[in-house]
Formats: structure tokens, sequence, C-alpha cells
């Protein structure tokens, strides 16, 4: 059966996470108001400035702020979300997730082998596999998965192992 060692690190976990967020309909939408309703009110109050006090320097920093407001927000909002991904998890649990991880394709269960110790899973357990341009991903559940970043695969071919890996999902299913 076919063996693969690579190294997952915090920015695998973060690519993870983000990928599910692009994903999610709901956050998408808070994404789009968060960019959308907040300029739009402060444009508001700076037509109103205009309209009733004709004041143009006032209107123009509440309109630039708007705009700044309007392309910063999603990048303050990716910092916040990772910096949630990370509070997410004790010391402990990092160190058991991040570092060598060995997998192993047995007839019956996917082996893992990692800092925080030793594990099986039935292909019946498993949903799929996903094939990325940097990743791949063997989900475990609806919004789990273990994640394979091809740059950093020490050991083994990560194409053969993808592929009978979803071999052995699709007959166990």
């Amino acid at each position: 059966m076919l063996e693969i060692e690579y190294e997952f690190r915090e920015e695998d976990l973060v690519h993870f996470n983000e990928e599910r967020l692009k994903k999610d309909p709901e956050m998408q939408k808070k994404l789009r108001q968060n960019r959308i309703f907040a300029p739009g009110v402060m444009m508001a109050i700076a037509l109103f400035y205009y309209v009733y006090y004709v004041d143009m320097t006032t209107t123009a920093y509440i309109t630039i702020l708007a705009l700044a407001w309007s392309f910063a927000s999603p990048f303050i909002m990716k910092m916040d979300l990772r910096r949630q991904f990370f509070n997410k998890y004790t010391e402990a649990e990092k160190k058991a997730l991040f570092g060598i991880h060995w997998l192993s394709i047995e007839p019956e269960f996917l082996q893992e082998r990692a800092p925080g110790g030793k594990s099986k899973t039935l292909w019946k357990d498993m949903l799929r596999v996903e094939k990325h341009k940097d990743y791949v991903y063997l989900y475990v559940d609806i919004d789990a998965a273990i994640v394979i970043p091809r740059a950093t695969v020490k050991k083994g071919d990560l194409k053969a192992f993808a592929k009978q890996a979803e071999g052995m999902i699709e007959r166990a299913g």
C-alpha cells in the first residue's frame, strides 16, 4: 500500500480555513454587507454635510474614509478571522497538529502518525478527496479534512496516493 510523509504548517491550516470560508455563502454575504453597508451610511452622512452645511472639506474626509473602509474591510476581516482560527486551539493542540505527518493506505483504513499520536480512519467514514493546485484534502467530515500540502511532501507520490485514497473511499462508500 502507498505511504506518504509531509509537514503540516500553520499557513496550511489558515489556507484550509480560508478556502472553507470562501465557499460559505453566509460568510460571503457578511463580507459584502460590511463592504457596502458601512460605506453607504458614511456616504449618506457626507451627502448630508454637503447639502445641508455646504462643507466640502468634511464631505471629502468622510468620502475618503468610506472608500478606505470599503477597500480595507476585507483585509481587516481576514486578519481577524486568522486570529480566531488560532485562538480555537490550545498550545498543546497546536504542538499535536503541526509537524511531520505520515499517512499509510491500508485495506480497511487510513493510518496516520502525527506529532499528536497515531490514529486510524475507516474508509467508510471518509467523505471525499479534493485536489487543488497546492493541496490535497481528504475530507473526514463536512468541515474537517486531512490537509496535505504539495510543497512539503517529503516521501511518496502524492498524485498516486490521492488517486488510491479516492478509490478506497469510493469502494467503501
